[in-house]
């Protein structure tokens, strides 16, 4: 499993010109799923995340995580973190879980985070999304299982 973590001020996500998805201060996650993931990958995961000390305490050194600021999540599937274009210039994806596999890791995921406490919004997995972020920093982390 891969989590592509970004620090951002705000976020959204549209699903055919309709906003499904908004935070505020705190984080985007873009989740990737690959064959072998379990719910044991997607707890290390979200418990990485939601403890990853990458915002800035009072002397400005990031020491601070999502929790410790009460900040939001939006979470997104994104199966082209497993894209794999080493060879030609058409990645493969052959990494990637099939959705049967996948959706039920990301909605796994995206429970977890909520257990920790923390308000999430979340893209639709499947569809074709828009996504918009205020990256702030810019802080942006590969966080992954193994």
């Amino acid at each position: 499993m891969r989590a592509l973590v970004q620090r951002a001020a705000r976020g959204s996500v549209d699903v055919a010109g309709e906003r499904i998805g908004e935070i505020g201060p705190g984080l985007v996650i873009l989740l990737g799923i690959t064959h072998s993931d379990t719910e044991k990958e997607a707890a290390f995961v979200a418990e990485k995340c939601m403890n990853l000390r990458i915002f800035e305490d009072e002397a400005g050194k990031m020491n601070r995580s999502l929790l410790d600021i009460g900040g939001e999540a939006l979470i997104v599937s994104q199966f082209t973190l497993y894209g794999d274009a080493s060879h030609g210039r058409r990645p493969s994806f052959t990494e990637a879980a099939r959705p049967e596999l996948a959706n039920p890791l990301y909605e796994t995921f995206v429970e977890l985070c909520r257990g920790y406490g923390v308000r999430v919004a979340t893209g639709r997995f499947g569809a074709d999304m828009k996504l918009s972020l205020v990256n702030d920093g810019p802080v942006t982390i590969m966080v992954e299982s193994r």
